[in-house]
């Protein structure tokens, strides 16, 4: 699957998911990576946090890959670069801001001079290989987000990335309405773009819009009142920041990635006016009705500050009387998580507001409003759905083609598609799939160690010790240890039984070792099967004396 005179589209994440973007562009022999994402773990990964794309597809073709390019500094946009930029071994390009972000995950994971990050000025142009890549700023909850212009020899692609459109963005610029008709008159053969909020049938609304909903919220709130966002939504720290001034509040901000926002939006440019903060001590000596606590953990992350405020192990307290303010959506699949924040936070008596009961979010990607106007300002002749679970895409799909855009094809991760010469036309299909990282160590998500930890977490665990002479007879007792198995009080009598059992599958047992040992596991597995219900793991160590 080499490029040849044409031009290939592969999505190795972020089609047929939200979250986890990946995409590479191939002609005349050469890659291009747009977008390095993670994304985040299910229950269905126990102890996992974190997930990051497979790169098998474009690591087997590594000689033939020219540069990443990042449209903007969200996770799941960049949060894989840590872990995979180095074996890639490409430049990677990105707008300051981007750039700041991450040069600070680079030096955390301690790689930050194997890897060459090219500064790209806002607006800016670069050249890589056979493809030629603009920056074209668009609007979203985060600085300096892009759509990439990306020229090549079948033509102009438009990647847009996340973006929406607000005429009072509050921090940035993004492109006008002028700018991108200007683009589309220049052609554009495909538009590669972002499908999250296909079905919303009204725009999505200015970050100014959400002013007065928070005002009111914060300035009649009796108590502390604590906001909980994303941390990249530097316009929402603006907002944020005006209402503390507006209400006499002083700011509180509580989260590492918080603290890494504000930092790196000040270094390049944004934020200027953002308001002295105050420590957690401080915060907690103020009077009740003074203080403004911005805090991570809005999608119910268990290490977050929010987790912990109503777990009651942060710093920062909350009790009857205070207001929390959820000021952000929830991303589907978290639910459960929220809801057992919430359920905490109404135990203290604490209030909480969310976009339900007032206007303190607006989303940052583009309704069915703004997609239409998207199609007529570029005017391509082909939409490629990304950024979406499969009904989204074929959603989105329906819908360009609906607004007279000529063509439209639905894809998903591993999809190869030619788009170019001819109709665009599915070729064969690339290796994909999740990488799993565990504490420090990267694995397969389906892999052996995570399906160990599932069943574990399933049926709990069992060991048998037991010692042998070389005859094969008993040594002393069998020892049998067991962890989450369901006994409870009865741990004693059943621990004693599955000995018992140990001992005659050894009195049964005869000179090979390995029926031996399956002896035992099944004997010592049958007691917990008789007691519980369940068959736990059983690991055999049997010791020859």
């Amino acid at each position: 699957m080499t490029p040849g005179n044409e031009l290939f589209f592969v999505a190795l994440g972020g089609s047929g998911e939200i979250g986890m973007n990946v995409n590479l562009y191939g002609t005349q022999g050469k890659w291009l990576m747009v977008d390095c994402g993670i994304t985040f773990a299910d229950p269905a990964y126990p102890g996992i946090d974190v997930m990051l794309p497979d790169l098998q597809f474009i690591e087997d073709r590594l000689d033939d890959l020219v540069g990443i390019v990042i449209t903007h500094g969200h996770e799941d946009h960049i949060g894989a670069l840590p872990y995979l930029a180095a074996d890639l071994d490409v430049p990677i390009y990105a707008t300051p801001f981007t750039a700041g972000l991450i040069r600070g995950k680079l030096e955390e994971e301690g790689i930050a001079d194997r890897v060459e990050l090219n500064v790209v000025e806002r607006g800016g142009s670069v050249r890589t290989g056979p493809f030629g890549v603009r920056f074209v700023p668009l609007a979203h909850s985060i600085p300096e987000g892009n759509a990439l212009l990306i020229e090549t020899s079948h033509g102009r692609v438009l990647h847009t990335g996340d973006w929406k459109l607000d005429e009072s963005p509050l921090v940035g610029t993004p492109s006008t309405p002028a700018e991108l008709k200007a683009i589309g008159d220049e052609g554009v053969f495909a538009l590669v773009c972002d499908s999250t909020n296909v079905f919303n049938d009204k725009a999505s609304g200015s970050e100014a819009d959400v002013h007065p909903g928070l005002l009111e919220v914060i300035d009649s709130a009796p108590g502390r009142v604590m906001v909980t966002t994303f941390a990249s939504n530097a316009a929402r720290l603006a907002t944020l920041g005006a209402i503390a001034r507006e209400t006499g509040r002083t700011v509180c901000v509580a989260g590492r990635s918080l603290d890494r926002i504000l930092r790196v939006a000040r270094a390049t440019g944004y934020l200027q006016d953002f308001p002295p903060t105050v420590d957690f001590d401080t915060a907690m000596r103020m009077p009740r009705n003074e203080v403004l606590i911005i805090a991570t953990g809005g999608q119910g992350e268990a290490r977050a500050a929010l987790a912990r405020v109503a777990e009651g192990t942060h710093p920062i307290s909350l009790q009857e009387g205070d207001r929390v303010v959820f000021s952000s959506k929830q991303i589907p699949g978290n639910e459960v998580a929220i809801g057992r924040i919430m359920n905490a936070l109404a135990t203290k008596g604490v209030e909480m507001i969310t976009d339900r009961q007032a206007h303190v979010h607006v989303s940052g990607h583009p309704g069915r409003p703004e997609l239409a106007a998207m199609y007529r300002w570029i005017r391509p002749e082909l939409v490629v759905p990304v950024h979406g679970e499969a009904r989204h895409l074929a959603e989105h799909a329906r819908f360009a083609l609906a607004q007279g855009v000529p063509d439209a094809v639905v894809q998903k991760d591993g999809d190869i598609l030619r788009l170019a010469p001819g109709e665009p036309k599915r070729i064969g299909h690339a290796v994909v799939g999740r990488l799993a990282l565990d504490g420090d160590v990267i694995l397969p998500a389906d892999g052996s160690t995570i399906n160990e930890r599932r069943r574990i977490a399933l049926y709990g665990q069992m060991s048998v010790a037991v010692a042998i002479d070389r005859g094969g007879r008993l040594i002393g007792t069998p020892v049998v240890r067991a962890q989450g198995v369901p006994v409870e009080d009865e741990r004693d009598p059943f621990l004693e039984e599955a000995a018992e059992a140990a001992e005659e599958a050894v009195r049964k047992g005869g000179r090979d070792r390995e029926k031996l040992r399956e002896a035992l596991r099944l004997a010592v597995r049958r007691v917990a099967s008789r007691w519980t219900g369940k068959k736990p793991i059983v690991d055999v160590l049997l010791i020859e004396g």
